[in-house]
């Protein structure tokens, strides 16, 4: 068994187990016409780990906090899916282009507050950052999560996550490249 297998299988124990603010049932996993649909949306691939986490253990309603959001249809609890937020969050960067939201960044799981977990899509390891737009600078917005979402879901499944062992102190550093994705991204 593969080290992603093995992750995979951790996860789907837990999301079986253990039911996000909101969500009173595990949805059933997408088919592959469905991320098809999703990635054509979007204008690019979802990493694969991504991927498989909806097409083997659900549609959103499993992870930290909120849990992921589903792929394309809105969740019980009202969340919006995850690729129409994603559209959403460029056609606002568009319309104030103090907020630009960087091209391949996918929310898929809102902590509330108006802050995501996202995933850079471009990114070899599926970086997750957080969006923390509270203290009102686009600057200091920008967070890097984990190196790679495998390490995202490993923090969920073992309790380790900043936001399991978060004190006073806000331990991640920020994005660097968020300044340079959004100006080499910006669209007319």
């Amino acid at each position: 068994m593969t080290e992603n297998e093995q992750l995979l299988a951790r996860v789907t124990a837990k999301a079986r187990d253990t039911r996000p603010w909101g969500w009173t049932s595990l949805p059933e996993p997408v088919d592959a016409a469905t991320v098809t649909r999703a990635e054509a949306a979007l204008g690019f691939t979802l990493p694969p780990l991504l991927a498989e986490l909806y097409l083997r253990i659900g549609d959103g309603g499993f992870g930290p906090e909120y849990g992921l959001l589903p792929l394309l249809d809105g969740s019980p609890a009202g969340e919006a899916a995850a690729v129409v937020q994603y559209l959403a969050n460029r056609e606002s960067g568009r319309k104030d282009p103090d907020w630009p939201w960087p091209e391949g960044v996918l929310p898929i799981s809102h902590w509330g507050c108006a802050m995501y977990a996202c995933v850079d899509c471009r990114s070899p390891q599926a970086t997750v950052l957080l969006f923390e737009p509270n203290p009102g600078d686009p600057e200091r917005a920008w967070f890097v999560d984990t190196p790679a979402l495998a390490d995202w879901l490993h923090a969920w499944v073992e309790g380790t996550g900043w936001y399991d062992v978060m004190d006073d102190e806000f331990p991640m550093v920020p994005w660097t490249e968020f300044r340079i994705r959004t100006a080499q991204n910006q669209v007319p």
